[in-house]
């Protein structure tokens, strides 16, 4: 059986995994672990076949602010860096669907994971940041990285009524599992880093969810 170590496990997402994902997981939260503790981290990693970062501090970092807590990128390096000293061989690690704005009528066609990101707001620009430190580990240390721009997740898992955007980035507890269990049973990453969107079939879709593992969501926001 994998050993799976998640960083942030008492979150949404985190509490999702843990109830389902078929693995050995290791939890990794606050207030007994840190992510800032690199010896810690490192001593943690130790064994596991994976990490799942999703440790975020949210207190002044998120989409809705015009604030970046510039802890956070420190922190995803410190798991990127604590996983390659361990000898972990995976990481999938928590991006966002803000790390490319689709908001408005500007958008000609789906928007394509791997082309040049515009963040809508500095939390968006923070995970730009983490997927590029992710790129620079997979292509320098070897490292296997799969980002995965999350959508809205939500405890009820239950798609909004409104508005329309946030219908269109929802992402259902079946689903997320589904992906995060592709990425992890995957043999093989290509170049070693990839990009997915994590949103469900949701209608009027503006997502490319195109990816090198095989997933396809079967759930969707109707």
């Amino acid at each position: 059986m994998k050993k799976i170590l998640i960083t942030g496990s008492g979150g949404v997402i985190g509490s999702v995994l843990r109830a389902k994902l078929p693995y050995d997981i290791t939890e990794y939260d606050l207030p007994d672990f840190d992510v800032t503790n690199h010896d810690q981290l490192v001593e943690e990693c130790r064994g596991q076949d994976a990490v799942i970062h999703l440790a975020w501090n949210k207190k002044d970092d998120d989409w809705l602010s015009e604030n970046m807590n510039p802890e956070n990128i420190r922190n995803s390096m410190n798991v990127y860096e604590a996983a390659h000293q361990a000898g972990v061989k995976r990481v999938i690690i928590a991006s966002s669907v803000h790390a490319d704005d689709f908001f408005g009528s500007h958008i000609a066609g789906p928007l394509d994971p791997y082309a040049l990101p515009t963040p809508d707001s500095p939390y968006g620009a923070s995970k730009c940041m983490t997927e590029a430190l992710g790129r620079y580990y997979a292509h320098a240390k070897g490292l296997g990285v799969i980002c995965i721009r999350f959508g809205g997740i939500n405890r009820f898992d239950q798609a909004p009524e409104s508005p329309a955007s946030e219908r269109q980035v929802w992402f259902s507890h079946n689903d997320c599992v589904s992906l995060i269990t592709a990425c992890l049973q995957s043999e093989s990453i290509p170049s070693n880093f990839a990009i997915i969107y994590g949103v469900s079939a949701n209608e009027n879709l503006i997502h490319d969810l195109t990816n090198p593992f095989g997933w396809q969501p079967e759930d969707g926001a109707r």
